[in-house]
């Protein structure tokens, strides 16, 4: 008897490298082992090759190969935009915006500067996950400095209208950052129409290596460097070059804008189809978010009366893989800060599940997910039941 094929349904945590990447990089995790910096042959393939990926990056999002400095990921390039503009900027203003959903590495960040002495608004949002135009206006004032708010967010998938804010601000001293972690490689992202400063992406968002990002820094935004050294990325990014895990990151965004609108309507399609079911088979079920202005892999889903974290073990044991929130916190039993902003009642907020899709799924795997959950809670009502029989309060 064959094992049961395992349905991954964790794209917005990670995705599988793929195999034109992986095939990309090879040559420089053996053979092409060179240090980019150093001025002989072998160091000159390399430097080529990480000029190469920088070209390839630009063009996924409109920006030119100069405004593009590579990091370790999207948490070292949300630092980078935050405290190194915070430090550029003091003598200009000590106001940042952002908004109360963000990811833990732009609100652990603001929480950092804002100890040193900078002040932070949080910008709420509406119930379906999106910033309000006129709140970002009042809250600018002659002190701020940067607006740094998400393309999309990462638990419900709700895009952001990060294109509109510099008409709302009106003035060209107030920065504008946004992490586009999720966006970058799933959906048109350009530098230009959503008319930033600067853009965070991370390449294993989009079937590249863990370990590399980017970000983007229009040219002539000031910046102080994080880390310091050599030199490299301009004197901005010291430290030898991940030159693999460039180069791969590189492959994944040719890749990706090649594929990316077919690919697009396919996952719409999935995600339809799977929220349609879930809906149909649960009939108790709440799809949290906006309901059209969304990523097109991105589905949450709470229940009533059960907790997200028993319904992902319940799903592991079918091998269907979800998560009960972000998973740089999906771990420990909190209520997620996201669904919380969105006014999400407290017990359908720790009841709720991300389903985030990718390639390699099916409209046969749609439908074995939906059945899977709709058993999960079967199970989790049944022990539930028996559980208040025997005299035991379960809290969630």
């Amino acid at each position: 008897m064959g094992e049961t094929k395992s349905i991954y349904l964790d794209h917005c945590a990670t995705t599988p490298i793929r195999d034109e990447v992986l095939e990309s990089m090879m040559p420089f995790l053996r053979d092409r082992f060179g240090n980019p910096s150093s001025s002989h042959a072998e160091g000159m393939r390399a430097r080529e090759a990480v000029e190469k990926a920088r070209q390839q990056v630009a063009a996924l999002i409109g920006g030119l190969p100069a405004e593009i400095y590579f990091t370790s990921g999207g948490t070292e390039a949300n630092n980078f935009a935050i405290q190194g503009l915070v430090q550029a900027g003091r003598e200009q203003g000590d106001h940042i915006i952002t908004s109360s959903i963000e990811h833990p590495s732009v609100l652990k960040t603001c929480e950092h500067v804002a100890s040193q002495g900078c002040r932070v608004t949080y910008l709420p949002v509406n119930g379906y996950g999106l910033v309000e135009l006129d709140e970002i206006e009042k809250a600018v004032t002659k002190e701020t400095i940067l607006i740094t708010v998400m393309h999309a967010n990462n638990e419900v998938g709700a895009i952001e209208p990060v294109q509109s804010i510099r008409k709302v601000v009106g003035s060209e001293k107030v920065l504008i950052h946004t992490d586009a972690v999720q966006t970058v490689g799933k959906i048109p992202v350009d530098v230009k129409e959503l008319d930033v400063d600067l853009l965070s992406l991370s390449a294993h968002k989009f079937y590249g290596p863990k370990g590399v990002g980017a970000l983007y820094i229009r040219e002539g935004t000031p910046l102080v460097p994080l880390l310091y050294g050599g030199g490299q990325e301009r004197g901005l990014r010291s430290g030898t070059e991940n030159v693999a895990a460039i180069v791969g990151l590189g492959a994944a965004c040719e890749l990706a804008l090649r594929e990316m609108d077919d690919e697009k309507k396919r996952l719409t399609r999935l995600r339809d189809k799977l929220q349609d079911l879930i809906l149909e088979k649960v009939p108790s079920a709440v799809i949290n978010g906006h309901p059209q202005q969304r990523l097109p892999h991105v589905l949450n889903v709470s229940v009533p009366d059960l907790s997200g974290t028993d319904l992902v073990e319940e799903m592991d044991k079918q091998v269907v893989f979800i998560s009960s929130g972000s998973a740089c916190k999906s771990h420990r039993a909190e209520t997620s800060h996201v669904l919380s902003a969105l006014g999400v009642a407290p017990e359908l907020a720790k009841s709720a599940v991300r389903f985030s899709l990718g390639r390699n799924l099916s409209e046969e795997d749609m439908d074995t997910a939906a059945d899977a959950f709709a058993r999960a809670i079967d199970r989790l009502k049944t022990l539930f039941e028996l559980e208040q029989s025997l005299g035991f309060r379960r809290c969630f």
